[in-house]
């Protein structure tokens, strides 16, 4: 560290500066302006020529040329400054639930390897902290003043979350929390992994005379920070590009029944043209109840088009109907009662794709 204030041979060390959570924009501006208007009121604590506290008001002091004084503290060995250096930030700030919860996870195996070395030892006059360790999720949360969930979903963020999304959580940004951060990681795990899983199937072997096709349409999910969570949809979506692209394997003879919603049915429409297949009417499954957006009506119903290459016959047009009334199964899940008819109206080699369960 350079600068006309340092003293000679300060050090600042990177794991003690990450220990420290970072200052909000205004805990840094009022850090700034009190340090710019009285100086340094507290010396900067030094263990040997490492900097242990005061990283913040000696980016300040460097930055505009002002003089501070250091003292010194004694420490057995690293562990055991870090462990005063964790204590001493827990003490001081007013922290984010995610920091706090972070400080005392660094702690709990430094607190561990402290009651490790006192084993033999009279513990009488030791501190309570390092008479034994403190290894559970529930005392942690207790002292960070969390809960044991909470405690769980930091532990996943700061192993698997992205820098940028630890450090707004350690300054307290309030566009996101612990909750949301998780609920976001674990989306993009899901969604990864049913990637994966969609990739490593095969293509369906030949041609087929008769389609139902249920595409995975770009829908977008709202990530809640209180239940109900909604992590993702249970399978990986494709953009309207990649379905209009995908081609089935339709024979020269081929009815194709696409299943869509209404937000995506003008898309639908276009991607049978982009498939070769002339649209003919649409089938409507009529439920008794469905989601309804704000402002609009009840969305309780939902369209199969069907369109045809070349000219497939049907085999059976008693009965038979575009609309048809049946209950709502799991989600995306469509009625055995539409199968049927297929089944019934049609005859060949028949597949059913992307559906959400087992179709005889």
């Amino acid at each position: 560290m350079s600068g006309p204030s340092a003293p000679p041979k300060l050090t600042v060390d990177p794991e003690f500066k990450a220990t420290c959570p970072p200052l909000s924009h205004e805990e840094r501006s009022g850090l700034e302006r009190s340090v710019l208007d009285e100086g340094v009121r507290d010396p900067l604590v030094l263990w040997g020529d490492r900097l242990l506290d005061g990283h913040h008001r000696l980016e300040i002091c460097i930055e505009h040329n002002i003089p501070f004084e250091t003292v010194q503290r004694e420490f057995a060995n690293r562990d055991a400054a870090k462990l005063w250096l964790v204590k001493n930030q827990l003490s001081r700030r007013n922290l984010s639930p995610f920091a706090k919860t972070e400080l005392e996870l660094v702690r709990e195996p430094l607190i561990a390897a402290e009651a490790k070395q006192n084993q033999g030892r009279r513990t009488d006059l030791l501190p309570k902290s390092t008479k034994g360790s403190i290894n559970t999720p529930q005392e942690i949360a207790e002292r960070a003043e969390v809960s044991g969930d909470t405690v769980f979903k930091v532990k996943t963020i700061l192993e698997k979350a992205s820098e940028e999304t630890k450090e707004k959580l350690r300054r307290g940004d309030p566009d996101i929390s612990v909750n949301r951060a998780y609920l976001v990681l674990m989306h993009n795990e899901r969604k990864a992994q049913l990637v994966r899983n969609l990739n490593s199937l095969a293509r369906p072997a030949g041609e087929y005379d008769v389609i139902v096709i249920d595409p995975p349409w770009p829908v977008e999910i709202i990530l809640r920070d209180r239940s109900p969570n909604q992590l993702s949809m249970p399978y990986p979506m494709m953009t309207l590009e990649a379905i209009a692209e995908m081609r089935p394997p339709m024979a020269e003879h081929c009815h194709v029944f696409l299943w869509t919603t209404h937000r995506f049915l003008p898309d639908a429409l276009k991607i049978l043209e982009a498939w070769g297949v002339k649209y003919c009417c649409q089938f409507t499954w009529y439920k008794p109840g469905g989601f309804q957006p704000f402002g609009l009506p009840m969305l309780n119903s939902e369209i199969a088009l069907y369109g045809r290459r070349g000219t497939p016959p049907f085999v059976d047009v008693k009965d038979f109907k575009v609309c048809f009334q049946a209950p709502r199964g799991k989600h995306s899940e469509k009625p055995e009662i539409f199968y049927d008819m297929v089944r019934r109206v049609t005859a060949g080699r028949r597949l059913d794709m992307y559906g959400r369960r087992k179709i005889e």
